[in-house]
C-alpha cells in the first residue's frame, strides 16, 4: 500500500545504550580476515591476477578497430609530437644531455601500454618531476667537481656521465618503491597528500623551473646551488650577470617563445575545425634547427645549441648500489609526488569518460616504468597534463594511442635525432616556459581557497613557501594527518523506534525497503573522502553505478560515452586547474529505457552526524555522490549536520541549482520518513514491509 501524507511520530520510553543493544539484539560484527584469501589458489584466480597485473591482456583482445584505432592513432602522432620537444627540453632541466630526455619518452611509455588502467593519460617526462631530478643530480654531481685545466673549464663529458648514472639509479629506485607500495596495495598513499599541500607543491615546482630556465634564456654560466636558499641565491646571481647576456640567445628565445604562444592562440581559436592541434612545439624546432644551421647561430653569435645527439638505442646498465644509500630519501618523495600527479590526472580523466582506474594498478605501472627505464638509462618520468589533454581531445580511446607514441619516439631516436644537433638550448627554454601556463594558473587557488576554506589555504601557501626557501629536494610531501581508518555502515530502523543502527550489529535492525542509509564513523576530508566514495558504492553492490570497473562493462559501453562528451582540451584544462570535476549532463534517458539494471533503492540518506569538519575535497565527494547516484535514479539526502558543517558548506558553494538545504534534514528519521514520501521515479516503490509505524 501506497503511504499517506500525515503527521507522523514515534512514542516509546528513553533508552540507555544498553537497552538499546537489548532491543536491537545487538552482537559484534564478524571480523573478516582477507589475508586468508591471498593463499586461496584456483584457475579463476590466477587468471583473474594476471589480468589485474596485467591489464592488456583483458582489454586488447576486445579491441575494436573500427571505433577505436583511427582516434587512437591521431591521438598518438599528436601527442609524439609534443613529446619531441619535451622530452628534449626537460632533459635539461633533469641536467642531462637532451638524447636522454627522448629514451624517457619511449621505454617508459610503452611499458605503461602494458600496465596501465588510465586510457587518457600521456606517461613521459614531466617538467616538476625532471626538476626534481636535476635538483638530485645538480646536488650530487655539481659542475665544480668536474673542472680541469688552468682555465677552470668543466669536463661535460665526465660530468654528465656521472649524471647519468644517478638519474638512471635514482629512477629504479623511485620503480621499486612504486612497484613495492602498489604490490602491498598502498595506493590509499597518495589520498593522505591533500589537494592543496599536492597544488602547492607543484606551484612551487613550476616557479623553479622557471627559474632554471633563465639561463638557457639569457645565454649565462651560473653555479651549481642546492639545499635551502637556493633558488634565491640563483634569482640574485641572475640578475647580477644581466650585463653578461648572450643578445642572440636572448633573440632566439624571444622569438620562440612569441611563435608558441601565437600557435597556441591560434589552436584555441581554431580548435573546433582543426582535426588535431597545430604542432607548435615541432614547427619551432624544425624553423630553429633549419635557421641556426643556414645562419651559424653558434659561430657567429655564441649561441649555445644541443650538440651530437647520438643516433639508435643505449644497451641497458645495471644501477650503482653505491649510490643507493644517497638517493633513498629523494626517490620516495619523487615516487609519491610522480604517483599523485598522475593518479589525479587519471582520475579526472576517467570521471570524464565512465571508467575507473585502479590505483594500485597504476602504482605498479608506473613504477615498471621507472624501474625498466632506468635500466636503460632513462630519468624518473610521471604523466604530463599538456599531452593528455591533446590526446584526450584528438580522439584516443584506449592506452594504444600511447604504445603509437612511444613507436614514433623510437623512429626519431633510430633514424633522425641526430637533425636536430644544430637546435638551440634557449628555444627548449622557451617551449619550457610556454607550457608552463597550466602550472602557473594554479595561483588563482589563493583566491578560490582564501572564499572556501582558510585552512587550505594556509596549508597552500605553507608548502608552497617551504618549497620556493627549502628546495624541492628538501620539502618532502608528508604534512598530512596520520591516517584514520573509518568504519562504513549501513543502516537500519530499530523496530519501534526512531533509532538507526548498523544492520550488521543489530540483528532486529531492518533497512528500510527503499531507502538506504549509510554512516561514516569518521569525519570526511581529503585523506578518506575516496574511500568513503568507493565504501559507499561498494554497500550498493547491486547497483551498477555509472564508473564502470569491469572489461565487460568498457565492452558495452563502447565508448560511446567518450565519443560524445569528449571535451575540449581547453575546457578540462580548466577543470584540472581549479580542481573541479564537473557532472555529466543527463541526455533524459532512463535505465530502463536504456535496458540497464535498477537499483532495489530509489533513495540514499547519507547520515553526517561524524562530520565535524569539511574541507574542498569533501565538498566535491559529495557533490559527485549527488551526480552519481542521480545519474541511476537514486535521490541523496544528507541528514544531522552540524551548524558549523553547514556553514561550510555554503562558504564552499556546495548548495546550487541542483542540491539546496531541502536535501539537508535534521535527523536520520526526519529524511527517511521525507524520501518514503517523495521517491523517484524506479522499481523500488514506498511499501512499508514489516516496518512498523507507531502513531
Amino acid at each position: 500500500m501506497e503511504l499517506r501524507k500525515r503527521d507522523y511520530h514515534v512514542e516509546r520510553p528513553l533508552m540507555n545504550q544498553e537497552q538499546l543493544e537489548e532491543l536491537g539484539c545487538w552482537t559484534s560484527a564478524a571480523r573478516t580476515y582477507q589475508w586468508r584469501t591471498w593463499f586461496q589458489c584456483s584457475r579463476a584466480r590466477a587468471q583473474a591476477l594476471l589480468f589485474q597485473h596485467l591489464p592488456v591482456l583483458a582489454w586488447l583482445p576486445r579491441y575494436s578497430l573500427r571505433d577505436w584505432l583511427l582516434g587512437d592513432l591521431l591521438a598518438g602522432l599528436s601527442v609524439a609530437i609534443m613529446q619531441l620537444p619535451q622530452g628534449l627540453a626537460y632533459a635539461l632541466l633533469a641536467g642531462l644531455p637532451p638524447v636522454f630526455g627522448l629514451y624517457s619518452s619511449f621505454y617508459p611509455v610503452f611499458i605503461y601500454f602494458l600496465f596501465g588502467t588510465s586510457r587518457h593519460i600521456s606517461v613521459g617526462t614531466f617538467a616538476v618531476m625532471s626538476v626534481m631530478v636535476g635538483s638530485v643530480t645538480e646536488s650530487l654531481a655539481p659542475d665544480e667537481n668536474f673542472l680541469q685545466g688552468a682555465n677552470s673549464t668543466v669536463d661535460e663529458a665526465a660530468r654528465d656521465g656521472v649524471r647519468v648514472q644517478l638519474a638512471s639509479t635514482l629512477s629504479v629506485l623511485v620503480g621499486l618503491f612504486q612497484v613495492g607500495l602498489g604490490l602491498v596495495r598502498f595506493g590509499f598513499v597518495v589520498t593522505y597528500l591533500s589537494e592543496p599541500l599536492v597544488r602547492g607543491y607543484t606551484t612551487a615546482a613550476s616557479v623553479q623551473v622557471f627559474i632554471s630556465q633563465l639561463k638557457y634564456v639569457f645565454g649565462l654560466q651560473l653555479s651549481s646551488r642546492s639545499g635551502p636558499l637556493s633558488l634565491i641565491y640563483t634569482v640574485l646571481e641572475v640578475c647580477w650577470k644581466l650585463p653578461q647576456s648572450v643578445v642572440g640567445t636572448v633573440v632566439t628565445a624571444l622569438v620562440a617563445g612569441v611563435a608558441l604562444v601565437l600557435v597556441k592562440l591560434l589552436n584555441d581559436k581554431l580548435r573546433r575545425y582543426l582535426p588535431m592541434p597545430i604542432p607548435g612545439e615541432l614547427l619551432t624546432l624544425i624553423g630553429a634547427t633549419g635557421i641556426s644551421y643556414g645562419v651559424g647561430l653558434k659561430p657567429r653569435f655564441g649561441v649555445d645549441v644541443v650538440g651530437n645527439i647520438p643516433a639508435g638505442l643505449v644497451p641497458p646498465a645495471a644501477p650503482s648500489p653505491q649510490l643507493f644509500t644517497s638517493l633513498l630519501g629523494y626517490a620516495f618523495t619523487i615516487a609519491v609526488v610522480g604517483f599523485a600527479i598522475a593518479i589525479s590526472l587519471g582520475k579526472i580523466f576517467a570521471l570524464r569518460h565512465g571508467y575507473r582506474v585502479d590505483s594500485n594498478q597504476e602504482l605498479v605501472a608506473l613504477g615498471l616504468s621507472n624501474l625498466i627505464g632506468g635500466v636503460f638509462q632513462c630519468f624518473p618520468v610521471s604523466c604530463s597534463m599538456s599531452r593528455s589533454l591533446v590526446q584526450e581531445s584528438a580522439g584516443g580511446n584506449t592506452q594504444v594511442a600511447g604504445a603509437v607514441s612511444s613507436l614514433f619516439i623510437l623512429i626519431i631516436i633510430v633514424k633522425l635525432g641526430e637533425l636536430f644537433r644544430d637546435l638551440p638550448k634557449a628555444v627548449l627554454a622557451a617551449a619550457i616556459i610556454v607550457n608552463l601556463k597550466g602550472m602557473l594558473m594554479q595561483f588563482t587557488d589563493i583566491r578560490s581557497l582564501w572564499k572556501s576554506n582558510r585552512m587550505d589555504l594556509l596549508i597552500w601557501l605553507v608548502t608552497f613557501v617551504a618549497t620556493i626557501l627549502l628546495n624541492l629536494d628538501i620539502v618532502s610531501p608528508f604534512l598530512s594527518p596520520h591516517p584514520s581508518w573509518p568504519r562504513y555502515s549501513v543502516l537500519g530502523q530499530v523496530p519501534d523506534t526512531d533509532i538507526y543502527q548498523d544492520v550488521a550489529e543489530y540483528s532486529e535492525a531492518r533497512e528500510v525497503p527503499g531507502v538506504k542509509v549509510f554512516r561514516s564513523s569518521a569525519t570526511m576530508y581529503f585523506a578518506n573522502a575516496e574511500l568513503y566514495s568507493d565504501a559507499l558504492k561498494q554497500r550498493g553492490a547491486s547497483v551498477s553505478i555509472h564508473v564502470n570497473t569491469s572489461v565487460r562493462d568498457m565492452e558495452s559501453n563502447n565508448m560511446e560515452d567518450s565519443k560524445a562528451k569528449v571535451s575540449t582540451g581547453k575546457e578540462l584544462e580548466d577543470i584540472a586547474a581549479s580542481g573541479q570535476e564537473d557532472a555529466k549532463a543527463p541526455d533524459g534517458s532512463t535505465l530502463k529505457a536504456l535496458g540497464l539494471p535498477q537499483p532495489h533503492f530509489h533513495s540514499l540518506v547519507l547520515d553526517l552526524g561524524a562530520l565535524s569538519f569539511v574541507d574542498t575535497v569533501c565538498i566535491k565527494s559529495l557533490k559527485n555522490i549527488f551526480r552519481d547516484f542521480r545519474e541511476i535514479e537514486v535521490e541523496v539526502y544528507m541528514a544531522a549536520c552540524h551548524t558549523p558543517v553547514v556553514a561550510q558548506l555554503e562558504a564552499g558553494n556546495f548548495f546550487d541549482a541542483s542540491i539546496s538545504k531541502q536535501h539537508l534534514f535534521a535527523s536520520v528519521h526526519d529524511a527517511v520518513l521525507f524520501a518514503l514520501q517523495h521517491p523517484r521515479s524506479g522499481p523500488a516503490s514506498p511499501v512499508l514491509v514489516s516496518w512498523p509505524l507507531a502513531h
